[in-house]
C-alpha cells in the first residue's frame, strides 16, 4: 500500500531524515519509534505532503505522492494527525468532525451524518454537543483521531495520539485505534508509548538522528542492542545483557 523509499530532509546543516525506507501493507498498523527529535514527524510530514522532501518517493497504491499538496494527499486517502491538538475550541465536537467530512462531502447535513456516525465508532456519541473547548486532553486526542477518520482515509497517520494520556486513557485509546484498523483502516503510527507499541504493532520501524537503524517485529525490535543504545545511550545493551546473564547465573 505505501512504500517510502530514500527519503531525505534537511534543514540547513540539520539532516532530519536521511536515506529513510518504510512499507505499510494493507491491513496493518506499522508503528515507528524513535528518540525524541529522531526525525519521526519529518517523515510524516514528507508522506502527508507538509513537506517536500530534498530526495526519494513516497508511493500510495503506486502513485507518486511527491509534489503534491496536503489537501491532495487527503484526497487519495491518506490523512494523518497531529502531536498538538488544536480543535475549533468555540465550535461543537460534533462540527470539528464535520470539518474533516467536508473533505469529501460537499452538503453540511452529510458532513453532519458523518460526523455523528464517525463519534459513535470512536466511542464518542456523548460528546457530540459539547464545546470541543471544554473536552479533557483524552478527549481533544480521540477528537483528532475522528476529525482525521472524517475524512474517509485508507491509510490513517497517527502522531502521538496517546502523549499525555493516563494508563487507563492509554488502554482505551488502544482499542479505539484497533477498532479503526479492524474497520478496513490500514494506520502507521509514531508513538512513545510502547506498551501500546507493543500491543498493536504487526511490525515496527526504528529511526534515530534521521536514519533507519532497524525493523521487524515488536519485541525482536525492542531487543535490538543498536535501539536500545539508541534509547539510553553508549554502553547500555551491554550493561543489561550483562545484567541478563548474572540474574541467570544466580538462578542456576
Amino acid at each position: 500500500m505505501l512504500d517510502v523509499t530514500g527519503l531525505s530532509k534537511s534543514f540547513g546543516g540539520l539532516r532530519a531524515v536521511v536515506d529513510a525506507s518504510l512499507r505499510v501493507e494493507t491491513g496493518e498498523i506499522v508503528s515507528l519509534i524513535g528518540p525524541n527529535g529522531a526525525g519521526k514527524t519529518t517523515l510524516f510530514a514528507q508522506v502527508s505532503g507538509f513537506l517536500k522532501p530534498d530526495e526519494g518517493s513516497v508511493r500510495f497504491d503506486g502513485l507518486e505522492l511527491v509534489g503534491l499538496r496536503p489537501h491532495q494527499v487527503c484526497q487519495h486517502g491518506v490523512t494523518r494527525t497531529f502531536q498538538v491538538v488544536q480543535p475549533f475550541p468555540n465550535l461543537s465536537v460534533r462540527e470539528n468532525i464535520a470539518v474533516g467530512a467536508h473533505t469529501r462531502i460537499h452538503a453540511r447535513a452529510g458532513a453532519l451524518e458523518k460526523a455523528d456516525q464517525v463519534a459513535r465508532q470512536l466511542g464518542m456519541a456523548a460528546m457530540l454537543d459539547q464545546p470541543a473547548g471544554s473536552l479533557t486532553v483524552a478527549g481533544r486526542k480521540r477528537l483528532e483521531m475522528a476529525r482525521a477518520l472524517a475524512t474517509g482515509p485508507r491509510l490513517l497517520l497517527l502522531d502521538e495520539v496517546m502523549a499525555g494520556l493516563n494508563a487507563t486513557e492509554i488502554t482505551e485509546v488502544v482499542e479505539v485505534v484497533r477498532g479503526i484498523r479492524d474497520a478496513g483502516v490500514t494506520i502507521l503510527l509514531i508513538e512513545h508509548v510502547m506498551q501500546a507499541v507493543m500491543s498493536l504493532s504487526d511490525r515496527t520501524y526504528v529511526i534515530n538522528q534521521g536514519h533507519m537503524i532497524a525493523e521487524g517485529a515488536p519485541r525482536d525490535v525492542a531487543a535490538d542492542p543498536e535501539v536500545i543504545e539508541a534509547y539510553l545511550g553508549h554502553g547500555a545493551a551491554s550493561r543489561i545483557a550483562a545484567q541478563g546473564d548474572a540474574a541467570g547465573g544466580g538462578d542456576a
